[in-house]
């Protein structure tokens, strides 16, 4: 999975690299060729910032939009001043468009380079994405069969079905002892490779949930061809509750601790899961872990209290959950799960995501504010307010505060009276972070909020695209400001090919996308394309791969599936993907 360099000693490292090297497929072609004209491969929004981004040096100061198919001048603008990375030898130039609002299909003309790709203006222009992106999650399922109705030709049997999982050492308790079984079946595959973690499963369920709940209207009628009964359950809630339900059974019913993961003691080979037969774990519980499930659980009281008929129970359930998981976690603060000292205590060595994270305030905020949001409880409030002073940034499955804050902004009507206050702060912090991307979208030499800093450039890059979007839609949605989703828009841009590659990293999308994630499934069903729907890490200047390929930080990817560094999948970055592809679809509309 994403984090696979840190998550592999050194000889299962190279075993599994060797491994790789051998059954993969030609590695493609480092391209060293700057591409001429890039731009958004699926389209613009007719109403919001459109814009595309010349990489080759050119004499004049103008460019033409052209009709398709008649090829008709019917836009002439001014390209922006040559813009210097400050991190790299590339040199930009903007040809923004925004003020042209028509609907159609368009080339971009320069004098002294190709013309760009044909592109679209229009409505919609990203329902294809927004359905792709959640249909991922289904082929991301584990312990069930895919049937050729709702899968095509990724159909596959069943593997892992994980109904008869052993308790690692780092796990036993008076109830369960070691090398004892539970049953742990469903939920998601983590990313490229077959193992489920509870601490990445957490932030992408809750993003999953959080935009069903600001966005409830829009999810009830959208359809993505998964398996539901005809029972009138959005399909986004229907595909999040087959990793809920997981979540759920990864805790510990005697004491309401959660087990960290469910996994091989090292990562399978590239092959389907139903070839994948290595014995299977759940590992150490943890307070992060714990907390996680504390927070979705939550939401998931909020979200399901208002299915009672489709999922009697559940609701009820995930509160029990949620607060059981909560006293555990106040009897165990600071449970970290350190798989390096796991294994000196153990002979069953465990290689796999380590997932470590060792200041948990952060799991804390988030917890309590799902759990005050759901409740109202005083001592929620109390937990919540005493880290209210903690710094704020972008989230990732390691850092999840900032969530919390979404949360309390988004049921500030239902809070009670006496704790509204709050929301005022938090969306001072919140307005604080989305003012410094709107400054980055505004002088960035993408004319994006992701390439403003070399930093921008680390592991899973795109998905910190996706989490700095979904920031600048909720600054929308409380501030009704337009420029922070023209900000928010402009890094779907960048992720669908407004970038220094020219690739749209998402899978099935646009005219060049990746044909080689790093990704299990899509390597060894023998099917020529990957799986659609998925976003790839994108541009990692570290390449801790080891593999040779470009040196420029915007560079810095290679479409190959031994580059677990820049081209693997991963559910937490798809999820702000679905987040923010289906929020455009919506919210474009209000600006007609």
């Amino acid at each position: 999975m994403k984090n696979i360099c840190n998550m592999m000693n050194g000889m299962v490292y190279r075993r599994f690299l060797m491994l790789l090297l051998l059954v993969t497929t030609a590695a493609t072609a480092q391209q060293t060729a700057l591409p001429e004209i890039v731009l958004n491969q699926s389209g613009y929004y007719p109403k919001l910032e459109k814009s595309a981004v010349v990489l080759q040096a050119v004499s004049g100061n103008s460019f033409e939009l052209l009709s398709m198919p008649d090829r008709k001048s019917v836009y002439t603008g001014v390209l922006s001043e040559p813009k210097a990375t400050g991190y790299s030898k590339i040199k930009t130039r903007i040809a923004d468009f925004s003020a042209f609002d028509q609907p159609g299909q368009y080339i971009i003309r320069i004098p002294g380079v190709s013309d760009s790709p044909v592109f679209k203006i229009g409505d919609g222009v990203h329902h294809d994405l927004a359905v792709a992106a959640l249909k991922a999650f289904y082929y991301q399922r584990a312990s069930s069969a895919l049937d050729v109705s709702y899968a095509g030709k990724w159909n596959r049997v069943a593997g892992h079905p994980d109904t008869s999982v052993y308790i690692h050492p780092s796990a036993a308790s008076k109830n369960r002892k070691a090398d004892s079984k539970i049953n742990v079946t469903g939920g998601w595959y983590d990313a490229g490779d077959y193992n489920k973690y509870v601490v990445n499963s957490g932030i992408s369920t809750s993003t999953l949930f959080s935009a069903y709940e600001d966005f409830t209207a829009y999810f009830l009628g959208q359809e993505v061809n998964i398996p539901h009964a005809k029972n009138k359950v959005p399909d986004i809630l229907t595909e999040a509750v087959y990793n809920l339900r997981w979540m759920l059974k990864m805790q510990d019913p005697a004491d309401g601790g959660v087990y960290h993961k469910c996994t091989n003691l090292d990562f399978d080979a590239m092959v389907m899961p139903d070839k994948a037969i290595s014995k299977r774990y759940v590992v150490a519980k943890g307070t992060a872990a714990t907390l996680n499930l504390v927070a979705v659980a939550a939401q998931a009281y909020r979200i399901f209290k208002h299915f009672p008929e489709q999922y009697p129970g559940l609701a009820d359930s995930c509160l029990l959950a949620a607060k059981k998981a909560w006293s555990w976690s106040l009897n165990n603060p600071n449970v970290v799960y350190d798989q390096d000292l796991l294994n000196k205590m153990s002979d069953l060595k465990v290689s796999t995501g380590t997932y470590g994270d060792k200041d948990l305030e952060d799991e804390w905020t988030w917890a309590s504010a799902e759990l005050l949001a759901s409740t109202g409880e005083q001592a929620y409030f109390d937990a919540f307010f005493a880290r209210l002073n903690a710094p704020v940034s972008l989230p990732s499955w390691s850092n999840v505060g900032i969530l919390g804050y979404y949360t309390l902004i988004r049921c500030e009507g239902q809070l009670p009276e006496r704790y509204k206050s709050v929301t005022s702060i938090l969306k001072k912090k919140i307005l604080t972070l989305a003012d410094r991307y709107l400054a980055a979208f505004n002088t960035g030499p993408y004319h994006t909020v992701i390439g403003a800093s070399l930093y921008d450039f680390a592991w899973g890059s795109n998905s910190s695209a996706m989490n700095q979007s979904i920031l600048l839609i909720n600054t929308y949605l409380f501030s009704k400001k337009d420029a922070y989703l023209n900000a928010a828009v402009s890094n779907l841009d960048y992720i669908l090919g407004k970038n220094a590659t020219s690739y749209s990293f998402v899978t099935g999308i646009g005219y060049k996308s990746p044909l080689h994630p790093h990704h299990r499934l899509s390597f060894a069903d023998g099917i020529a394309e990957p799986i659609p729907g998925m976003l790839v890490g994108g541009p990692n200047r570290e390449k801790q791969d080891g593999i040779k390929y470009d040196s420029e930080p915007e560079t810095s990817y290679l479409d190959d599936a031994n580059s677990y560094a820049s081209n693997e999948i991963a559910i937490n970055w798809n999820a702000p993907l679905v987040y923010v592809a289906n929020a455009m679809e919506y919210l474009e509309k209000g600006k007609k």
